[in-house]
């Protein structure tokens, strides 16, 4: 990349290295970088959505490749031999998701989804949601968590919100010990929160799991955001629900992700259907004879992905060789100098570039940043304009909400008189770019965000460049850059 013949990306790599020593650890991830993710400086692109989807390295492809190639795999629901063969790949890479976690498999199962969400519905459909249950759920959650509270409403059952606070988007500790300790009567308790948000980057404290577990209820910890760059011990923390995707963790195979259940609470979900592959028998001599099978099996719809499912023991097994704990160094690291830098970006005229939306330092946070670029009024350069601009520099970032409509409406200051406007007409479809006009139109308030994050293969060389296109704004007066032509 041309970083590396500049000057100035010397002198900052020099006093980036002196400030955060740390990164030296991770070395071996240079090599990595060259050898099995080239195709990143090859095509001189910057990737900075890792909280979207993880890059999938040329050595996994190829692993993949050559097991395919050398077997004959056939539907596992039979005895022969090719059916056989797929069953020890699938548990094999069962297997391999308890140990990269620390599960006890007499404690967990493991689950195959076709992604987080796939996974979180599998709780919402199942959960003995009924009148007087409880769902307590955070302002910041994605909106496939955001989504149970559907299942929840039919089934009778109290949902309670509870917000996240300004500055930094944490969510209220006071206000998370009221909602678990005041539901004291619901028969069916769940909470529900991430590890870490895939908005702001703030990480809760994961002490919240014990509590609320003492008193009663069944926690759901979504990890999706969280594992790609942070250990989770399940011999440490035992959340009941553990919802992932691999795509997130590893960039490959897309279509696969993991519900990590722990066998008591998988025990109490009540399924609304059986399908082929999750029964034992069935009649049709009766509606009501058919038999669940027994833990993962019943929860496993139709034909699980046993070809693609290799891929995940072998993403997981290239994860385990370069080490989370390097992983997580090398993010924090990287981030850790961008927030640095980017808060202390100014406009001639003294006024800030950067408007944070999370944490301004990598205390309990990770390394995605949610944020506005500013003009020297103050004003918002568009945002999709800025996406637009820096996709013609070959950067990758993500512009929207993120799916997480809680985080979204408190930054931008989002009241709930001015959100209800987009749901006047139940009937009538809106989008959120029609949201978002009719929020920025009425109030003058930019409901949009712009989100980079880091990942495995990250180096200093991309964050240095995004910086140097942020610089590029400073004194640039927002109508200059003008809005995105939609």
């Amino acid at each position: 990349m041309t970083a590396y013949n500049d000057a100035r990306f010397d002198s900052a790599f020099a006093g980036f290295l002196e400030h955060y020593p740390d990164y030296a650890e991770t070395a071996h991830m240079d090599a990595l970088r060259a050898h099995d993710y080239s195709r990143l400086d090859r095509l001189d692109h910057v990737y900075l959505d890792y909280t979207g989807g993880g890059l999938y390295a040329d050595s996994q492809l190829e692993a993949h490749r050559n097991l395919l190639a050398g077997g004959i795999y056939g539907n596992p629901h039979s005895h022969n031999p090719s059916s056989l063969a797929a069953t020890a790949l699938i548990e094999e890479a069962r297997d391999a998701v308890l140990t990269f976690f620390n599960a006890d498999p007499a404690e967990y199962d493991v689950i195959f989804t076709l992604n987080a969400s796939h996974a979180l519905k599998l709780v919402g459909e199942s959960y003995p949601f009924e009148q007087g249950s409880c769902y307590l759920v955070s302002y910041d959650n994605h909106n496939s968590v955001n989504g149970i509270r559907e299942f929840a409403r039919r089934g009778g059952a109290d949902v309670v919100y509870v917000p996240v606070r300004q500055p930094e988007l944490r969510l209220d500790a006071e206000l998370i010990e009221r909602g678990l300790t005041q539901q004291t009567s619901c028969p069916h308790k769940l909470f529900a929160y991430p590890a870490q948000s895939n908005f702001s980057g703030v990480q809760h404290p994961l002490e919240w799991i014990d509590r609320a577990q003492g008193l009663g209820w069944d926690v759901l910890l979504d990890s999706a955001a969280f594992v790609p760059t942070n250990p989770l011990d399940l011999s440490r923390v035992h959340p009941d629900f553990v919802p992932l995707s691999f795509y997130k963790m590893f960039g490959y195979p897309t279509g696969v992700g993991a519900l990590i259940a722990r066998r008591t609470a998988l025990a109490k979900l009540q399924r609304p259907w059986f399908a082929g592959g999750t029964i034992t028998l069935a009649s049709v001599q009766d509606s009501g004879w058919y038999h669940l099978a027994p833990g993962h099996t019943g929860f496993e719809d139709g034909t699980v992905d046993y070809l693609g499912l290799p891929a995940v023991t072998i993403g997981l097994r290239h994860l385990q060789r370069i080490g989370i704990d390097a992983i997580h160094t090398r993010v924090a690291t990287l981030a850790g100098w961008l927030l640095a830098e980017m808060t202390s970006m100014r406009h001639s005229n003294g006024s800030p570039m950067v408007r944070l939306f999370g944490p301004g330092d990598m205390q309990d946070r990770g390394s995605t940043i949610a944020f506005y670029l500013l003009d020297p009024a103050g004003a918002v350069y568009d945002v999709r304009r800025i996406e637009t601009l820096a996709g013609q520099q070959h950067i990758s970032l993500r512009t929207g909400c993120f799916c997480n409509p809680g985080d979204g409406e408190v930054a931008h200051e989002i009241s709930r008189d001015e959100m209800a406007g987009c749901f006047e007409e139940p009937d009538v479809p809106v989008t959120l770019t029609d949201c978002q006009r009719l929020i920025h139109d009425s109030t003058g308030k930019v409901p949009n965000t712009i989100r980079l994050s880091l990942g495995l293969a990250s180096n200093f060389a991309d964050v240095h460049r995004f910086l140097r296109f942020a610089i590029g704004f400073k004194d640039r007066d927002s109508s200059d850059v003008g809005p995105q032509e939609l």
